[in-house]
């Protein structure tokens, strides 16, 4: 087994020493899914949801997130990211809402993280936006789609 990389070697977390890494232009995609009943999505669509901009809402709070991520995920490093952009799209055939995240910087770790962060919490802001109407609402499939940057190069999701 290979040694442990948040742990010190007396079993201590410790966050990994990225400084010797070399600058490079970094890339990740995520997505994710909150599917929900059809008239759920009709009253969104509509403009009828309770707590108003659902959609703009949920984007906005995506994109905060992924910048606060170091904040939330013990031992990541905080990185100053130079794109977060997070996208909703309504699905009827879902029904629901398909959840996407783009984020980039220039750096010497990846943006993995940042990405899946944002995803969650634009599920989880739809979620709280639409529960006074929808208590069965899932979130999930929240996964990487595809990251470049770095000594492990370019991957997609196949």
């Amino acid at each position: 087994m290979s040694k442990l990389t948040h742990l010190d070697e007396h079993g201590r977390a410790r966050m990994v020493d990225v400084s010797g890494k070399e600058t490079t232009a970094r890339i990740a995609r995520a997505s994710g899914l909150l599917i929900c009943k059809a008239e759920t999505l009709a009253a969104v669509r509509e403009g009828r949801a309770p707590k108003g901009a659902v959609v703009l809402t949920a984007e906005l709070a995506g994109i905060m997130a992924g910048k606060r991520t170091a904040d939330l995920i013990p031992l990541c490093h905080p990185l100053p990211l130079t794109k977060a952009v997070v996208t909703i799209e309504m699905d009827d055939a879902l029904p629901g809402f398909r959840v996407t995240a783009e984020v980039r910087t220039q750096g010497v770790t990846g943006v993995e993280m940042e990405a899946l962060t944002a995803v969650s919490v634009a599920c989880l802001t739809l979620f709280d936006m639409l529960k006074a109407i929808d208590r069965e609402m899932e979130i999930g499939c929240i996964r990487i789609e595809a990251k470049s940057g770095g000594k492990s190069g370019d991957w997609t999701r196949s």
